[in-house]
């Protein structure tokens, strides 16, 4: 059952530009997605961290670091302003 009920408005739909840009940045939206997941872990196993989930999540946030590094490097943004 969805519960967002949006309609899809014609002309919007996303354009090879839009969905290339979305494809070379899936490195970077998997590296976060997996250190979302290893932070949720940590948080529900209460106030005890094990040193292992520390390394996980350091390990987790260095990947992040280092996927968007090579993102900055590979293809710096021009004239993109938010």
């Amino acid at each position: 059952m969805n519960i967002i009920h949006l309609a899809a408005v014609p002309g919007e739909e996303p354009t090879a530009a839009d969905l290339a840009a979305i494809e070379a940045e899936m490195p970077l939206i998997e590296a976060e997605q997996d250190l979302l997941e290893v932070e949720i872990a940590a948080l529900t196993t209460g106030p005890a961290l094990s040193e292992l989930a520390r390394h996980r999540i350091r390990n987790a946030e260095r990947r992040v670091a280092q996927v968007a590094r090579r993102l900055a490097t590979v293809a710096p943004k021009t004239g993109d302003v938010a």
